[in-house]
């Protein structure tokens, strides 16, 4: 595996004189070298200078000791030691923890929540399973399963290493929409090892959120959970990524002033996401769906998902992929071939979504260049928008699987929420998850 460049943030510690532009030039050091400026925080002012920590959001590691020097070379600004790299310092000691809800301050409370209180709870569990839903954590509990095989972009790095990532989906669970996420690394790379494990620990949980596990196996890892557990089962990186961008598309649509029974839709590339896009959007209303993938098991992924009764034209060749180029109001693109569209080639009035990172098929900026109405890039694609309301709202309904309805509902749920002028809303808006979460439940197919 070839050495991926990931951004580095840092916050420098930086020591200025108390002269007009100073602080302009330091900043403008750093984007000479490609980098961002974050926040920037006054900690000290005095009768002669300044002391501000700014965080610089730079490309690579390289850059950051470059800029360190180019602030420091310039006459009046010192960079001060004790800088911080914030990316591990927001990890140390892990990103989560348990949190007790109940208080024991006396004997008492301690013959109520052990022993011997809690042994009427676990009759009455062993005579109804489901009262665990509301006498212990799991009906507001969610399992995030990996194996480390494909985590972001960065491949098979094993369980431990998948371990951070997976802290921070459970973190904006608890944060968003206050359910309980426990991440569950596990040392199996075999997909019925998998199945098997989740299968077994899946009596604490409410929920199985699965998380970057390599295709193809994670598609029968999650089909085979799905018929084997009577709760949710949700491939966050196929159907949480589905229900952002189609909620982007509902909101281009909207921004145009056109009706989705008027458009048509077409999907290059029909991958794990790529399948999950265009078989969420089947059940949309599109006047016409197309989708094109070099490899034929994309295609019989694509015709598995989608929606039934609905027509969707398919190819594998060079010729088909023009075709739903030329033919589609909507285009979105999932191929990993950065640069695919060429300019020339967009249409007047077309909905773009080139979704691969870190360079997608085409520009934002030439797609509207190009005569596009709308266009967007992979930094959309936040799946923090998704998960989080779509679990709870399958909790709070005791759903036993997540439906098509169901992302449908959140789809409409976020692309409503969207503020004026904007395709999608902040994923840190708590009231976009609750909506979402109650749009979910409504929507829910429960027992």
């Amino acid at each position: 595996m070839g050495e991926l460049s990931i951004e580095r943030d840092e916050v420098f510690r930086i020591r200025t004189l108390r002269v007009p532009g100073l602080l302009a030039r330091a900043l403008a050091a750093a984007g000479e070298y490609g980098a961002n400026i974050g926040e920037i925080e006054t900690v000290y002012i005095g009768a002669d200078h300044n002391i501000r920590e700014v965080a610089i959001i730079a490309p690579d590691e390289e850059a950051i000791v470059k800029i360190g020097r180019a602030m420091d070379a310039i006459e009046g600004v010192h960079v001060l030691p004790g800088s911080v790299d914030k990316v591990f310092d927001q990890h140390l000691g892990g990103k989560i923890g348990i949190v007790s809800r109940a208080t024991v301050r006396t004997l008492q409370d301690i013959r109520e929540v052990y022993t011997p209180g809690v042994a009427r709870v676990v009759q009455a569990i062993a005579a109804d399973e489901s009262v665990a839903d509301r006498y212990t954590w799991r009906g507001r509990t969610v399992a995030i399963v990996t194996n480390g095989t494909r985590v972001l972009g960065l491949g098979n790095v094993g369980p431990a290493a998948a371990l951070p990532v997976m802290e921070g989906k459970a973190l904006f669970y608890a944060q968003l929409v206050d359910v309980n996420a426990v991440p569950l690394v596990l040392d199996a790379d075999d997909p019925a090892d998998v199945i098997d494990t989740v299968e077994r620990l899946a009596p604490g949980f409410g929920a199985i959120h699965l998380e970057d596990i390599a295709t193809p196996g994670v598609y029968e890892v999650e089909r085979q959970l799905q018929k084997r557990l009577q709760i949710p089962v949700f491939h966050d990186d196929q159907h949480g990524t589905a229900v952002v961008v189609v909620a982007a598309i509902l909101s281009a649509a909207r921004r145009t002033g056109r009706e989705i029974a008027d458009l048509s839709f077409g999907q290059l590339g029909l991958g794990a996401a790529g399948s999950a896009i265009a078989g969420l959007a089947s059940g949309f209303g599109f006047k016409e769906m197309s989708g094109f993938d070099p490899n034929p098991l994309g295609i019989e992924r694509l015709l598995e998902v989608a929606e039934p009764g609905i027509d969707v034209l398919t190819g594998t060749s060079e010729s088909f992929l023009d075709e739903v180029i030329e033919r589609s109001d909507v285009l979105v693109m999932t191929t990993g071939q950065a640069g695919l569209l060429d300019p020339s080639r967009v249409r007047d009035g077309q909905i773009i979504m080139a979704l691969t990172n870190p360079v997608a098929e085409i520009s934002t900026q030439e797609a509207i260049e190009a005569g596009a109405a709308v266009a967007a890039d992979g930094s959309i694609v936040n799946n923090v928008l998704a998960y989080p309301g779509l679990m709870r709202g399958a909790l709070e309904s005791k759903a036993t699987a997540i439906t098509a309805s169901m992302k449908r509902a959140a789809a409409f749920s976020i692309a409503d929420s969207a503020p004026d002028g904007q395709l999608l809303p902040d994923p840190l808006d708590i009231r976009v998850h609750d909506a979402v979460a109650r749009a979910v439940s409504e929507a829910a197919e429960t027992p």
